[in-house]
């Protein structure tokens, strides 16, 4: 189990994403490859508790937290404008409570808490390797607001092939600044409730299935 738990959710991972890759870009079954989003977003939430080793309960509070928040603010956005601008789901990510999809619960708490651990380490390397003293205030504030930018640039990379991939469209088809500043400041809100939880330890490997999402949007970005 230890090993399983260090090495296999990685591997995993990459596998997933690099078999959605070459399906979607390089097969003719690219609808079937697009269509099985769902399902690999939430075999990813399973490989992320899988691999959250301590404090569970706190991990799984923050779950419900992020889900809640997520599709309370996507919902508004969708049926009023309010936040994010004016765009509408597509048929692609599964059953919608108001017109959000499910799923998208799921990737709020997916992004933020990659981004989270993500900004996490790097500080905790900081700390130790190269002994920066970093006091507990402005930790929490380096990963409030890191953590929000971080994901905040992940919307970035994932927003033009979300579009392309019919998961959601704009009206018009443009995407708003509006939008990326209210994924700041709604990823700023639950990473802050997120560091008032305290107990919810460093997941090694939401950092690099961050990366690894990071680098498949990326990709189809560029390819598509």
């Amino acid at each position: 189990m230890p090993n399983f738990k260090k090495h296999s959710p990685i591997f995993l991972a990459l596998l997933f994403h690099i078999t959605g890759l070459i399906g979607i870009l390089f097969t003719p079954y690219k609808d079937w490859f697009i269509y099985s989003v769902p399902i690999v977003l939430l075999i990813m939430f399973l490989l992320l508790s899988i691999t959250q080793l301590k404090f569970f309960k706190a991990y799984i509070g923050f779950f419900f937290i992020a889900f809640t928040i997520g599709m309370a603010t996507e919902i508004i956005g969708v049926n009023t404008g309010l936040l994010f601008g004016n765009y509408q789901y597509g048929q692609v990510l599964g059953p919608k409570l108001y017109g959000v999809p499910l799923l998208i619960g799921f990737n709020w708490f997916n992004i933020v808490f990659c981004s989270g651990s993500l900004l996490t380490q790097c500080i905790d390397i900081l700390r130790r390797k190269w002994n920066v003293n970093i006091t507990a205030r402005t930790f929490t504030i380096a990963v409030v607001l890191g953590g929000a930018a971080i994901a905040t640039g992940f919307d970035i990379i994932l927003e033009p092939v979300a579009v392309k991939l019919n998961f959601w469209s704009w009206e018009n088809g443009h995407i708003p600044l509006f939008n990326y500043i209210c994924w700041f400041m709604i990823s700023a809100i639950l990473l802050g409730l997120k560091m008032y939880l305290k107990k919810i330890s460093v997941n090694t490997f939401a950092s690099s299935l961050f990366i690894i999402q990071a680098l498949f949007f990326l990709l189809l970005n560029y390819f598509l």
